[in-house]
């Protein structure tokens, strides 16, 4: 299974916080990075999709008859 992570890469620490908030916000994603200029000469912060549960055997789901 390929891993999804979502990156933004800004000019500032304050306009890559309010992206990395908004992806967290629409995409349902957790930060696993705070935005740091470590990298070079832009601001990076990193989210990954919120983990779900899994259903338990023999439950399917909401709306499976």
């Amino acid at each position: 299974m390929d891993e999804v992570v979502y990156m933004v890469r800004t000019k500032s620490r304050a306009s890559c916080q309010r992206e990395l908030d908004l992806i967290c916000e629409r995409m349902g994603a957790v930060a696993v990075t705070d935005p740091t200029d470590a990298a070079g000469a832009r601001w990076v912060a990193r989210a990954v999709p919120r983990i779900t549960k899994a259903p338990a055997d023999g439950d399917r789901g909401p709306g499976v008859g």
